[in-house]
């Protein structure tokens, strides 16, 4: 079953069930089995003994004999980011923030068009950018009545596709490594990986249209399919988000909220945050390079998992100042402290649930080598060069989609589409691995079992299925104009065509939203 078509099995399952069901946890759980299923050579014990060693590999290397810190650290970063996030809103930064900023942002356009911007701005890393833009913008966008899935997609939209052309940040510098040794593999000797980066930025064709898409959508205000429901109950009913479903992050309404905050009780903790996090990528990093230190080199060997989990620790030190501060002036009981602590814990565990079993079924699939035989599929064809970009981000697309991961996709997708490229026509290298990239992040944009997708529902306190299938349009059209971009690029060798294609195609997408705006 391993590396054929029948890999596709699961991921497929899984995903159709999410879609028919929309409940996440049970359609993750029936993937989880066929995978192991078919790896088990349908044995049930065999299955049962694989389920539980991938699940113990989330936590703790046996062939190592040492503990998964990725893992440990994304999720005690998410439990220290509800506490964070309960203690805000104790102090009364929340309340106070939304009030300051309804006074000064204050309509629904500008909500979303300042949320946008945030998330454009916060480059770092995207777990980092999908939280920090949700808890920032959250009372904000509630106050103007858009709706929690709006939110989610503005937040996703912007934290994967900005971080993947951005060489300063924890994507950048796995990609640039990927790259060095691609070219080295190849003997290109007359550009540096980091170069190769710089120039692939304008190739990366989705990245452009994911975001003046998003652009469009929150100045006009469109809305089709599944998110015209959401947006239409927020409007008239104030509604944000179905309270009927599970919503990650959001804290129980039975918090008291001190009478007597600032706004400076929610910016601190984020500014906080950001300045842990960034400081502990620098050092993480500096401490790992050896030979020449330069910014590269550090985000290229920094550790983010440990740098949110070392900023977690920082932001949620200075939250309790803050609250203890409001505890002197009389705001709040000091005795509500264990009150934060469980509600704050209690909001994350839905996003913390989807997360385990996301990397479960990630890992089983990885052992079916599902990635595997559609990169065979890459490999194995015989197609005309110039339809090499958009036949990549296609296959990219599909892959991330499947598998649920940006980054394996990165790893197994760039080399195959060095290799196809150094055999053919080397002038092709950059455009194709450009179109990995492109194609693995609108895969990972649109995956129900992507830790992105996942994260983004978590900052945004939108139920993840709605999340899912509210985004889905907006992805599909962003990657058709990518699409048709990495047609005229591989047939004309331009980038620039390539892109005035983009521009030019969301110029007339951005007529066609007035024309609908305006028969409302």
């Amino acid at each position: 079953m391993e590396g054929t078509i029948y890999s596709l099995i699961p991921p497929v399952l899984a995903i159709l069930m999410v879609i028919l069901t929309r409940r996440v946890l049970l359609s993750l759980g029936v993937g989880i089995l066929a995978s192991a299923l078919m790896l088990a050579d349908f044995n049930p014990l065999t299955m049962v003994v694989l389920i539980w060693d991938t699940v113990v590999g989330l936590f703790y290397s046996v062939e190592d004999k040492e503990l998964n810190l990725w893992n440990i650290f994304i999720l005690l970063f998410l439990l220290l980011l509800g506490i964070i996030t309960a203690f805000i809103s104790i102090t009364g930064g929340s309340r106070a923030f939304g009030e300051w900023a309804l006074q000064r942002v204050k309509t629904r356009r500008g909500s979303k068009l300042l949320t946008t911007v945030l998330g454009l701005i916060i480059f770092i890393d995207d777990y980092f950018n999908s939280l920090a833009v949700g808890q920032i913008s959250r009372p904000l966008t509630d106050r103007h009545k858009v709706s929690r899935a709006k939110l989610a997609y503005l937040i996703d939209s912007t934290s994967a596709p900005i971080c993947v052309v951005s060489p300063i940040s924890s994507w950048g510098a796995y990609i640039i490594g990927i790259i060095g040794g691609i070219l080295a593999t190849h003997s290109v000797t007359n550009i540096s990986a980091f170069s190769a980066f710089i120039q692939m930025i304008p190739m990366n064709l989705y990245v452009f249209s994911a975001i003046i898409m998003v652009f469009l959508v929150s100045y006009f205000n469109v809305n089709f399919g599944a998110m015209k429901k959401h947006e239409t109950r927020a409007m008239e009913t104030g509604e944000v988000l179905d309270t009927s479903k599970e919503v990650p992050g959001e804290l129980d309404d039975d918090l008291p909220t001190s009478s007597k905050g600032k706004v400076g009780n929610l910016v601190w903790p984020i500014v906080s945050l950001v300045v842990g996090v960034v400081s502990a990528m620098l050092w993480t990093g500096y401490t790992a390079t050896e030979g020449d230190v330069t910014l590269l080199a550090i985000f290229e060997n920094t550790d983010p998992s440990a740098a949110l989990f070392y900023g977690g620790i920082f932001a949620l030190i200075v939250t309790f100042i803050l609250f203890f501060q409001q505890v002197s002036k009389g705001g709040v009981d000091r005795n509500v402290v264990g009150r934060g602590v469980k509600a704050g814990v209690k909001a994350m565990l839905p996003a913390i649930y989807i997360l385990l079993f996301a990397w479960t079924i990630t890992g089983l699939i990885d052992a079916l080598d599902t990635g595997g035989y559609l990169a065979s599929v890459v490999e194995n064809s015989n197609m005309n060069i110039a339809f090499l970009p958009v036949i990549i981000f296609i296959i990219a697309g599909i892959t991330a989609f499947a598998t649920g991961t940006s980054w394996g996709t990165f790893a197994l997708l760039l080399p195959i589409a060095g290799q196809i490229s150094a055999a053919t026509d080397i002038n092709m290298l950059l455009p194709a691995l450009a179109a990995v990239l492109a194609g693995a992040v609108f895969g990972d944009h649109c995956s129900p079992i992507s830790d992105t997708t996942i994260l983004s529902s978590t900052g945004a306190g939108c139920n993840h299925i709605d999340h899912v299938l509210t985004q889905l349009p907006y992805a599909l059209i962003s990657a058709l104009v990518a699409i048709v971009g990495y047609i005229v690029l591989g047939l004309t060798g331009s980038t620039l065509l390539g892109l005035l294609v983009v521009f030019v195609a969301f110029i007339f997408i951005g007529f066609g939203f007035k024309a609908l705006k305006m028969a409302e």
